[in-house]
């Protein structure tokens, strides 16, 4: 049996109380050269964690797995890349497994099963639905050509409607996510107590803010769809995930504004809803759409093909949030005011009811890989000491 053949059988081997699958089993595998070579060690968190094992269940897989940032330094360095023998393409033997989490830690498990499989079909049929739906309704009350009285959104779906139709659907995605993201902690929590956890969410929190292991290991950037370096998915990631806090922001005050304030929408600048509302708008536009491009050029190697549904879905879907808040704000007071409510209210909709088993689940997933990589750290490493 050849080298390659042993470490294969040697990967399949290590289930660790949790099944093993093939994707698992092809970065333990990737990982058994890794930890020979140690080449790329400096280069991202992944590397350093790697180190303190010498075996990879699928539950370390997982970890590493939502650790790695992708951002394909690790493959342009490597000398067992294809076409070696060896075959290490770690990003994208990462990323295939990063898409199993997405379904194996889901709540209810069929939809994530579903969304990881036709997420941008799902994403697109989802919105156009339920904003055909509320069009539907408001075509059938006489009011879609009407113009809501100093651009009253609540005059055309009541307060109270939107509560009782946003509030469970808002609530189901926080439940579905806190479930998944509880599951996978359980599966991955680090041994160990003590007054090092505070100081370890410290770092692990900034470090996903800052989007920190997404510079190649050496602060100029990652790959995109060749060797060159570039700062452009962090920009591009950081305009919308701000985008996409600043408009929940400009939700959060104006919910404050309507039951604590009695000052209920709509809001005008410079209004503290309608400035966040407005600039998370515009950089929910721009994020998504940087993003979007960014994926559509990628190199195929760094990644996974096969989830670029899912990406694009994630993506497709916060850009019509964008869009069509933007469309909605500036048609204000218009005979097309109302149309575009029903449209953006089923673009919203769709994201929150997709929000659990879309790419956003990896966010939550990512912050609890940084937090045990950060309590790691602060731990002994067995494995230099020469311990069990």
């Amino acid at each position: 049996m050849n080298t390659l053949s042993t470490l294969t059988a040697q990967a399949r081997a290590l289930a660790d109380g949790q099944p093993i699958g093939a994707a698992e089993a092809e970065v333990a595998r990737q990982l058994q050269i890794c930890n020979a070579c140690r080449y790329c060690e400096g280069f991202c968190a992944v590397f350093p964690a790697m180190t303190r094992r010498l075996e990879f269940p699928a539950a370390d897989t997982h970890y590493l797995a939502n650790l790695c940032h992708n951002c394909g330094a690790c493959l342009h360095a490597c000398q067992y890349a294809p076409p070696h023998e060896f075959a290490v393409n770690l990003p994208q033997a990462l990323a295939k497994v990063r898409l199993e989490t997405y379904r194996q830690y889901a709540w209810p498990r069929p939809l994530g099963a579903l969304y990881a499989r036709n997420g941008l079909a799902l994403s697109l049929a989802l919105a156009l639905a339920l904003a055909l739906m509320l069009v539907a309704a408001l075509a059938r009350g006489g009011s879609l050509a009407a113009v809501p009285p100093g651009g009253d959104f609540y005059a055309v779906f009541p307060h109270g409607w939107m509560v009782a139709v946003f509030g469970p659907v808002f609530g189901f995605a926080l439940l579905a996510l806190g479930v998944g993201l509880t599951r996978f902690w359980r599966a991955q929590a680090p041994a160990g107590e003590g007054e090092d956890r505070a100081a370890a969410a410290r770092e692990a929190g900034r470090d996903a803010l800052a989007l920190t292991y997404l510079d190649g290991g050496h602060g100029e950037g990652c790959h995109n769809e060749d060797d060159r370096w570039t700062h452009a998915r962090r920009r591009a990631h950081h305009l919308t995930a701000g985008g996409f806090l600043l408009c929940f922001a400009a939700t959060s005050v104006a919910t404050l504004y309507h039951y604590l304030a009695g000052w209920p929408a709509p809001y005008d600048l410079p209004s503290l809803p309608k400035l966040l509302g407005v600039t998370g708008g515009i950089a929910l536009v721009a994020g998504p759409a940087a993003l979007m491009a960014l994926r559509l050029r990628r190199n195929r190697a760094h990644g996974d093909p096969a989830q670029a549904g899912m990406d694009l879905g994630f993506a497709a879907l916060l850009w019509l949030c964008g869009a069509t808040g933007l469309a909605l704000w500036l048609a204000r007071g218009q005979t097309g005011q109302t149309a575009w409510l029903a449209i953006h209210l089923g673009c919203v909709l769709a994201l929150f009811l997709t929000l659990p088993y879309s790419k956003f689940a990896h966010g939550p997933y990512r912050v609890a890989a940084l937090l045990k990589y950060a309590i790691e750290r602060r731990q002994p490493d067995r494995l230099r000491l020469g311990g069990d």
